[in-house]
């Protein structure tokens, strides 16, 4: 059995966690840390996990970690980094749910979470985490960048085109829309019901913080840099992410679905749909599934590419764990298998 602990399991994605983790059958829940919920029973906060989860919140400190396996934190950025070289000098693989280890450029990555990187050391070995595309590179990783919600739906909905090199790199855009639960758990005005119900609003127009991320992945899967326009919205639900991004082919002659689903035909979590789907958000609610819909409008010279997501599960816990089966050797489907709830 893989020893787990997580690091911040009061949030959204740590209760995503949980609950996959929990009915894993090669996973054993060691410890759930939390200073502000210590010593607090977690079924007591999150009653879901009644009779599936015994245990209670620790201070971090006192949480043993260095005797787990495995340790994912799901902890607001800038945290994460604070523990990982003493976690993998004890031998601890780290799958970190944050963007703390996610850009290459220390510097950029600076610039954009507004403090000094506390292990940029690490940086350079840290893998991130997108099994459709680094597979190999996370089977032997020890560090995980776990990637966030809006890029998993973006890279994965872009880079058949861009690795193909079917598409000018310097006219990407990326509509994206999410629910509010990507806001996080914390309350916000934001996210209040009297706010977000019944209306719809972009956001981070100017620049998002995943923007950044986006291009570094888009850049890898291209082969050069990449010029992508990026803008987020809120839209008035709990989960899911859409993501519609649009790219200006250099050949329109080419079958976009036949492209899509040769490059993700051996992927257990990619969908690729017939012609003319539309793919919802509730298609993919609760699951790690990834459907994907690819479109040429009028005929024209424009590749319309939909993309849906849970943005809890493969959107961040569900693609945690499907690194971690990789990371020890099981199955990649290994406790990932459960369908979308419909409706």
């Amino acid at each position: 059995m893989i020893k787990a602990g997580i690091i911040g399991g009061t949030g959204y994605t740590g209760v995503e966690l949980l609950r996959l983790l929990a009915v894993h059958p090669q996973v054993e829940l060691r410890a759930i840390s939390s200073r502000s919920e210590k010593g607090r029973p977690v079924a007591d906060i999150f009653p879901s996990l009644r009779g599936r989860v015994n245990l209670a919140f620790c201070d971090p400190e006192e949480a043993a970690l260095d005797q787990c396996d495995v340790v994912f934190a799901a902890t607001p950025n800038g945290v994460a980094m604070t523990h990982a070289r003493e976690l993998i000098n004890a031998g601890v693989r780290l799958i970190d749910l944050s963007a703390d280890f996610r850009l290459k450029d220390v510097d950029e990555w600076s610039r954009w979470y507004g403090m000094a990187h506390a292990c940029p050391e690490l940086v350079a070995e840290a893998v991130y985490g997108l099994p459709e595309i680094n597979r190999a590179q996370v089977v032997d990783a020890h560090l995980v960048a776990n990637p966030g919600c809006y890029p998993t739906t973006v890279i994965l909905g872009l880079t058949p085109l861009l690795e193909a090199g079917l598409v000018d790199t310097q006219t990407l855009i990326a509509d994206s829309k999410s629910g509010v639960s990507g806001a996080g758990r914390g309350a916000s005005v934001g996210t209040l019901l009297a706010e977000a119900s019944d209306s719809f609003k972009a956001y981070g127009i100017a620049g998002h913080r995943h923007l950044p991320e986006i291009r570094q992945g888009l850049s890898q899967a291209a082969g050069e840099s990449v010029g992508l326009t990026f803008v987020p919205h809120l839209v008035p639900m709990i989960r899911g992410i859409e993501s519609t991004l649009y790219a200006r082919l250099k050949d329109t002659r080419v079958d976009l679905t036949e492209i899509y689903r040769a490059r993700y035909a051996d992927e257990p979590f990619i969908d690729v749909m017939p012609d003319g789907s539309l793919p919802e958000t509730r298609s993919v609610r609760g699951s790690n599934q990834v459907r994907i819909a690819c479109y040429r409008p009028q005929d024209g010279e424009m590749a319309v590419i939909s993309v849906v997501e849970d943005n809890l599960v493969k959107g961040a816990a569900g693609q945690a764990v499907q690194n971690m089966n990789l990371m020890f050797g099981l199955a990649e489907t290994l406790g990932l298998q459960n369908l979308a709830l419909w409706p």
